[in-house]
Order: structure tokens, then sequence, then C-alpha cells
């Protein structure tokens, strides 16, 4: 739907090219993405180089897709060399904008041209901060942890004060919208390492008694999930929702912007319902999660829900079977190469690569040696109808229920 899509950006995460394709194919309007070591998921991410930003920008201007490049961490005064070689580069290539909070950084890409977004770790929660930072950025990246109605007051003083950012357009506010939540208030994290996604034990130093705790997970938040009050989200104003993710796999991507951008149209249309919003979930159930938080502190809870479980609780796991040695346009169909476990009838197959994306075809009917089988294993070259082109050298995994969901 054009209106939605013109009114609302929805922006992917992209840590790969195999990322970055599967988000412009399930409808992102950008992507935002990190290169060397400044910024937020510099080590949780595979990381684009400087090398990597011309063809980055090329791919995405190609299809109207906005690039944003995330220049978020805390800068010392060894790192400003490289932050302005960064900025220049990217003012070179033409990037949409920079997502940065360090004020050298703010200040260094205002005075060269270069777009800025304030980044989240400057925890925005107020008019007053959003005017001042309009001075610089033509779009700010809300605090997490700021309620709709809050976001709706900001909106409402931002038409009624016009406004305005370098560009002469009117602030633009962005909100998270899924994803990872940290255990600290937005930009005042002192933990490094996600130290914060590990079980603790509490003891007392001076008994060694072991209190008692029902969750070991205790600094480990639930993942923030807003599919189910998109509609109350987009009515306070809110021209850009943010998704998270830059260090999680293709799929992950794919079907997350698949179900926010599906739910916006819907928002749109007048077809917004509770049956799409259970199956929307059951969607995002199936990718990484820690468990899902539905609402966060944007409808008021003063407390964040604990995922109670290290790492992911998909209902889903991706395990890698091979790689496509070849695919014949003329019959749509892949050759892969399997090195590794099984390829059962009627299972579900998923192909990554850099310009496929994320594919996925169910009930797979595999064929090895020009005969079908019910089962295809290590060191078969099976071959697989699949609809969409997918290409030599990508990965393929089968895709099966998680043995143990907490």
């Amino acid at each position: 739907m054009k209106e939605a899509r013109d009114r609302i950006e929805i922006m992917a995460p992209a840590g790969s090219f195999d990322s970055l394709t599967a988000a412009i194919k399930a409808g992102a309007n950008s992507v935002y993405f990190g290169i060397e070591q400044l910024n937020m998921r510099a080590k949780a991410a595979n990381n684009f180089t400087i090398d990597d930003l011309t063809t980055i920008v090329s791919q995405c201007q190609a299809v109207e897709v906005k690039t944003y490049l995330a220049l978020n961490t805390v800068m010392y005064t060894h790192d400003m060399a490289l932050m302005k070689k960064i900025c220049d580069k990217a003012k070179e290539v033409g990037l949409t904008a920079i997502i940065a909070a360090d004020l050298a950084a703010i200040t260094y890409a205002k005075s060269i041209g270069l777009e800025v977004h304030i980044s989240t770790q400057q925890n925005v929660t107020n008019y007053e901060t959003v005017e001042f930072f309009s001075k610089y950025a033509d779009v700010i990246v809300l605090a997490r942890e700021v309620t709709l109605k809050q976001v709706q007051e900001i909106h409402d003083l931002i038409i009624k004060n016009d406004l305005r950012g370098p560009k002469g357009d009117l602030i633009q506010i962005e909100l998270f919208a899924h994803g990872a939540l940290c255990v600290a208030i937005s930009g005042n994290c002192y933990m490094s390492l996600a130290t914060c996604r590990r079980a603790y034990r509490v003891i007392d130093d001076e008994t060694g008694v072991e209190l008692k705790i029902e969750n070991e997970f205790v600094m480990s938040p639930k993942d923030l999930c807003t599919i189910g009050f998109i509609d109350q989200i987009l009515d306070t104003g809110v021209s850009v929702l943010k998704l998270e993710g830059r260090g999680r796999s293709p799929d992950y991507v794919r079907t997350v912007t698949q179900c926010y951008r599906e739910a916006v149209e819907a928002y749109y249309e007048g077809t917004y319902t509770k049956e799409k919003i259970a199956a929307w979930t059951t969607e995002l159930e199936k990718v990484y999660n820690r468990g899902f938080w539905h609402g966060g502190y944007y409808l008021g809870k003063t407390m964040a829900e604990w995922s109670g479980a290290y790492g992911s609780q998909s209902t889903q796991e991706n395990i890698f079977i091979g790689r496509v040695s070849h695919y014949f346009d003329d019959k749509n169909v892949a050759e892969v190469t399997m090195e590794t476990e099984t390829l059962e009838k009627g299972q579900t197959m998923l192909f990554t690569g850099p310009t496929t994306g994320a594919v996925t075809i169910e009930h797979a009917e595999p064929w090895v040696n020009d005969a079908p089988v019910d089962m295809a294993k290590k060191g078969d070259v099976l071959s697989v109808v699949v609809s969409e082109r997918v290409r030599a050298n990508d990965k393929v995994f089968v895709v099966v229920p998680r043995k143990s969901v907490q």
C-alpha cells in the first residue's frame, strides 16, 4: 500500500549483506548498519568495513531504500580520526544519514553537510531535549522508556511550535518497535559484552547462604514486541519504526520486517485485527527472541519482564545442511550439496546469501540421482524446486521445531 509506505518508515537492521538483501526484499524503507568499531554492535554483528559503504549505498539507492550508519558509541580523542574518515566517506557515497549520540560526531557530520539522526543512546525523553537537538538533526530516536502518552505530547508540541530540523522539515520521531531491551536506562548502561544476559546466583557474603530467586536471569529482559498495539503507536504521530537486530540472521530480519510492514499496511487499510495480530505473533515467535514483553514501557509498565533463560526462545531453529552448487533458471530447481545432517521429504528449507537474502520453501521434495527420495543425507547432491532464484554458495538450512523452549 503506497500510502503506508510513504507515511511510515520501516527501518530494518543489517549486520551482513545477507540480512541487507533480506530486509530490502521484505519491504523495508530503510536499513541501518555499523562499520568498523564505532557502533554499539561492533562485537555482536558481522559489521561491514568502510570499503563496503559504496556497495551498500548503491544497492539501496537502486531500490529507493534509505541508508543509515550507526555511529553511536562513546568516542574518545583517539577515535576522532576514524570517526571523521567514516563521515567523509559516508558523505562521498551518498549515505542518507548517520545515527549518532556523541556530540563530536554530531557536530562534525553537520559541519560537512551529512544528515544526522539522534541515537536512543542520548536518552531523549522530553520536548525540550528534542528542541535542543533540532539544531543538528532531522530525526530523533526517543528513549525506549517513554510512554505513548509522552510520545504524543512531544509530537503535538513539534506541530504546535513548528519545530524543524536542518533540512527545513518538521522534526520526525523514531521509536524502537521490536527487539532486544536493555536492563539499563537508554544510553546509560555501564556493563559490557552483554554480561546482563548471563545467569546469576545471589549469595549472602556474611553467611554464605544462597538467596532463592525465581529467575536466575535477573538482568536479561524479554524482547520488546509492539505488533499488538502498532495502531496506538502510529496514532501518536511517530514517523519511523525501528526494528532491532543487527546481530541477527537473515531469516530473522526478513520475518520481523515483513510482519511489521504488513501490520502498518493493515492499519491504513482498516484491516488490523486480533486474528492478524495472533498470526504475526506466531511468525515472530519462530525467529530469534528471548520471549516477548508485549507493551513495554510504552503502555505505562514500569518494570521489565525477564527472559528466564539464556539465548533464543524461538519455536524453530535452523540447522545447516549444505550449500547451493547450482540453480537452473529454466526449471526453478536448486542443486544442493549436502555437507552434514539430513533432509527429509516434507521438511522446510531455508536458503540465505548476499544476493538471495532469505528464501524459504515448505514441504520440500528432494530428488537424488534423478529420483525422488524420502531422505537426503550427508554426501548427497540433491535437487529441489525453489520458485525464487537462489545462487551458488548460498547456505542451506533445514528448519525444525526447537527441541526445548522454556
